[in-house]
Parts: structure tokens; C-alpha cells; sequence
């Protein structure tokens, strides 16, 4: 009985003995947990506008770059609007204008022809009658029909070239008339059109203006030529200006008008700065060492390299240069999701 006991306390102590050795190596093994030494990102929304934290370090490792805003002299200007016109007709005309210009070229030749023929008979004729006298007015009869064709095709020509110029003006009359054309071609391939934009009365046309497409981009327009046809839903004097971008015809766009002499003090975002989310274009400014507000941009207002700040932006304002579509990548992140690993496959999807 005795001996039972000593063996079963033998046992006991053996197992808590193991218990306890095991407790050790896994202690030894198994490595301290380490602290992040960068803190994560974190979102809030401050006054209604989103203000990501983002420590110095992180700045720093994301290569996140800022710049000054500073105001500038920035050249004045006005809305107006533009309609993409429809160019079939203007190809109509074109086309029937050159197979007219083709039936001239050709008739003329006939005419030239039917002229040496009508002499060479004449002459026949008077040399002791060599050939008969209906022969000659055969002769006659041809030349004369084909001096009236060839004076039908001519007359055709300046009503071609007056519809033309009644839809589209001078400088596309021009244009139709050339026997070739890059306008005229890249305008029939579709990648350019044509475009009629409103200006007030007191305003000048000037050469070139800014129109923004539908995706916010900015594109430049020529002038071409007064248009002979207005939109009568606007007040203004119409001016044809040609894009060289495809866009459907009877689009309504925003076109910026500059106003030459007149300028005032702005301050400019430079374009790196943009970021596109919702449709609207954002920029970061740095509030604090460690903090970034993302800020309403208006895409109206782009000019050059940049666009011309509103009153949410002041001078001084260190917006984000670099990193910015970063910044809006983390903010967009859902908060308070961790994983164990940093980014391995089985992370993805």
C-alpha cells in the first residue's frame, strides 16, 4: 500500500515536471511581440471634410511631398457655351462639290475637243467644200451642246460653295474647295469636330479657348471663322472653333473664354496635385505635421498646369504633390480590418 502511494506521487511529479518544461521551451521559443513602430493611418471626419493621420515616418517611407500655395497673376476669363455641330451636310456639299469640280475638268475637255473638231470641219468646209454643209453644222450643233454643259457645271459651282458657306464659313469653304485637307480629313475620320460657341457681343473671339469634355479633361479649341448660323436658345455672337478630339454631335460643353489685358491675383493647384473620387476633383492639404485634409477642387476652373483655387484654399496652404492618390487609396480603405500577414498571396481577393 505503501509502495502504491510513493509511485503514484512519483508520477505526479514527473507529469507536472513536463508540464512545466513544456511551458518554458514554448516561452522560449515562441518570440516577444513587437510593437509597430509606424502607427497605421486613421480616418475621422473633422468640420464635414476627411482628415487622415498619417505619422512623419510613414510620410516619409510613402516618399509624400507637399508644396506651397503662393498667388499668382492668373490671365482673366468667362463661361460660354459650345455645341459639337453636325458635319454631315458639310460632307454632302463637299462631295458634291467635287464631283462637279470632276464634271468641269471633264466637260472642259469635251468642249476643247468638240471646238478643234468644229475648226477642222469650218476649214474643210470653205477649202472648195471638202466636206458637206451638214457635216459642218453637225459639227456646230456638238460644239455649241457641249459649251452648254460645260456653263451648266460652272454655275453649279458657286451655289455649292455658296451653301457652304452659309452653314460653315469662310475658312471651311476654303477647306471643302482644296482637293486635299488634314482638317478635312480629320474631320471625316472623326477625330475632330467642329464646334459653335456663343460670345457676348462685346467680347473678341480670340484664336484659341479652353473647352471641358464630359470626363473633366480640358482641351484647347482654333478658331476658325465667324458662323454663319446661331443657336436660338443663346444670345451672343457665334464663332466656329474646331477640336481635334472625337465628340458626339449636338454636345453641350463649358468653354473658358480669356479676356486679353485683363488679369487678377489667384493662387493655382498645380495639376500633380489632383485626385479624382465621385466624379470631382480633390486635393490634400497638410493641417498638421501629421495630418491631411482632403479639399473640393472645381474642374470648371483649370487652367494651363493647373487649376485656380476657391475659397477653401489660401495662400501658404501646403498641398500634396506626391502621394496624393496614395493618401486617397487609404482613406477609401476600410478602417479597423487587421491581418496577420503583411502581404502574402493568400491576402489577395
Amino acid at each position: 500500500m505503501k509502495l502504491r502511494l510513493i509511485l503514484s506521487f512519483a508520477i505526479v511529479l514527473v507529469l507536472a515536471a513536463g508540464v512545466g518544461i513544456g511551458w518554458y521551451l514554448s516561452q522560449m521559443l515562441t518570440p516577444p511581440p513587437t510593437a509597430d513602430a509606424t502607427p497605421k493611418p486613421t480616418v475621422q471626419t473633422v468640420h464635414g471634410e476627411s482628415v487622415i493621420t498619417v505619422s512623419p515616418e510613414a510620410q516619409k517611407a510613402s516618399r509624400i511631398e507637399v508644396s506651397r500655395l503662393t498667388s499668382t497673376m492668373t490671365q482673366q476669363d468667362l463661361a460660354a457655351y459650345a455645341t459639337v455641330i453636325d458635319l454631315q451636310p458639310l460632307f454632302n456639299l463637299r462631295n458634291q462639290l467635287a464631283t462637279a469640280q470632276a464634271d468641269i475638268a471633264s466637260l472642259s475637255a469635251q468642249a476643247a475637243n468638240s471646238q478643234a473638231q468644229y475648226e477642222r470641219s469650218r476649214q474643210l468646209f470653205n477649202d472648195d467644200r471638202n466636206i458637206s454643209q451638214k457635216s459642218l453644222q453637225d459639227a456646230q450643233s456638238v460644239l455649241q451642246s457641249d459649251q452648254a454643259k460645260l456653263k451648266a457645271a460652272r454655275a453649279a459651282l458657286p451655289e455649292l460653295t455658296a451653301a457652304i458657306r452659309q452653314q460653315f464659313g469662310e475658312t471651311m469653304t476654303q477647306t471643302a474647295i482644296m482637293s486635299k485637307s488634314d482638317l478635312m480629313q480629320q474631320l471625316q475620320l472623326g477625330k475632330a469636330v467642329i464646334l459653335r460657341v456663343t460670345l457676348p457681343s462685346s467680347v473678341s473671339a480670340p484664336n484659341q479657348i479652353n473647352v471641358q469634355a464630359a470626363d473633366g479633361k480640358v482641351i484647347q479649341a482654333q478658331k476658325l471663322s465667324a458662323s454663319p448660323q446661331a443657336d436660338p436658345t443663346i444670345q451672343g455672337n457665334p464663332w466656329l472653333y474646331v477640336v481635334p478630339q472625337s465628340l458626339p454631335t449636338n454636345l453641350r460643353l463649358n468653354a473658358r473664354i480669356p479676356l486679353v489685358g485683363q488679369s487678377n491675383s489667384s493662387i493655382v493647384i498645380p495639376e500633380q496635385a489632383i485626385v479624382w473620387y465621385g466624379g470631382q476633383s480633390w486635393a490634400y492639404v497638410r493641417t498638421a505635421s501629421n495630418q491631411f485634409t482632403r479639399r473640393y477642387v472645381s474642374a470648371s476652373d483649370e487652367m494651363g498646369q493647373g487649376f485656380i483655387a476657391g475659397s477653401n484654399f489660401h495662400a501658404g496652404d501646403a498641398v500634396v504633390t506626391q502621394g496624393a492618390q496614395l493618401l486617397l487609396s487609404e482613406e477609401l480603405k476600410p478602417q479597423g480590418i487587421n491581418t496577420i500577414c503583411k502581404d502574402p498571396p493568400e491576402c489577395d481577393g
